[in-house]
């Protein structure tokens, strides 16, 4: 039991320090998490503010600082409050024989390191959307999801406002992901994880940008609004479930973008029932409306 209770410990305080060491400089930059998605927030609101795609659209949207707040607690503040849980996970799966290699099926260590990191971002981004589509297809799951989907007005900050339950699902099977491929350097994982952040909140964003053709391989602006559209294709669950790549939608048949004039509701029916506050939406979701 002291050994669970000292790696909860342990784990909790390096989390603690490593996220105080990044806010005052001193962890490398390309490790710098706070810092790292501080710039890449401005830059994109910056966009924001000098390109505009619907231009009625206040700087400061409907839930601006809320969905602001909520960029930093879900990176932040809750990876620390439950990093000692996922530490103890881990040993209680190595005490039975769980190994990170047993789960091995691909093994790309013998790949250019270009390639492991493309790889990567590949299986992780498909872990990630096929997450993305249970959320919409069980009613336990979407219950939780419906916050992220509260959103009346899209901009960047509105990629990381999503109910913590959220992390309680895409991190195990994220992990399991990373264990598949053999070989793979973990130390390299922030590369993709920047540019999934970047992604992202492009995605969510007042930009009209749609790669051109590419818009096949990569999610944009005009495809992800149409995921947080209030009337959907009848018959469905939700559309556009892409993350950093449209490339599963087009595959498996649940892309969906009728026009691109950026004016359509946003949310869901019944979201008035959603709370307003950020402590109340903490809690929305364990009990059935």
């Amino acid at each position: 039991m002291n050994e669970y209770v000292n790696a909860f410990i342990n784990a909790f305080n390096g989390s603690v320090n490593w996220t105080l060491k990044s806010i005052f400089f001193e962890v490398p930059w390309y490790n710098n998490y706070f810092w790292g998605l501080t710039v890449i927030s401005l830059f994109i609101w910056g966009l924001e503010v000098a390109f505009p795609w619907r231009k009625n659209q206040g700087v400061f949207r409907k839930d601006f600082w809320l969905d602001g707040f909520y960029m930093y607690f879900n990176f932040f503040m809750f990876s620390i409050a439950i990093s000692g849980f996922y530490k103890v996970l881990g040993i209680a799966f190595g005490s039975i024989g769980v190994e990170a290699t047993s789960l091995t099926v691909i093994n790309i260590k013998s790949i250019p390191a270009w390639a492991q990191l493309l790889v990567f971002f590949i299986l992780l981004d498909f872990v990630q959307w096929f997450t993305h589509v249970l959320l919409h297809r069980y009613p336990f799951l979407w219950r939780f999801h419906q916050v992220h989907h509260s959103v009346k007005e899209m901009g960047f900050a509105a990629h990381l406002r999503y109910h913590w339950m959220e992390n309680i699902l895409y991190k195990p099977l994220k992990t399991i992901g990373v264990m598949i491929l053999g070989g793979f350097e973990p130390e390299q994982a922030f590369i993709v994880h920047f540019a999934a952040i970047a992604i992202g909140h492009f995605n969510h964003s007042n930009l009209k940008i749609t790669w051109g053709p590419l818009k096949y391989v990569f999610n944009n602006p005009v495809m992800h609004l149409y995921h947080h559209a209030y009337a959907l294709p009848e018959g469905t669950n939700g559309v556009n479930y892409g993350i950093s790549l449209s490339l599963w939608d087009y595959v498996f048949k649940t892309n969906y973008i009728p026009e691109d004039s950026g004016t359509i509701q946003l949310g869901y029916k019944g979201d008035e029932q959603m709370p307003k506050s950020f402590l109340r939406q903490l809690f929305y979701g364990f009990k059935k409306e």
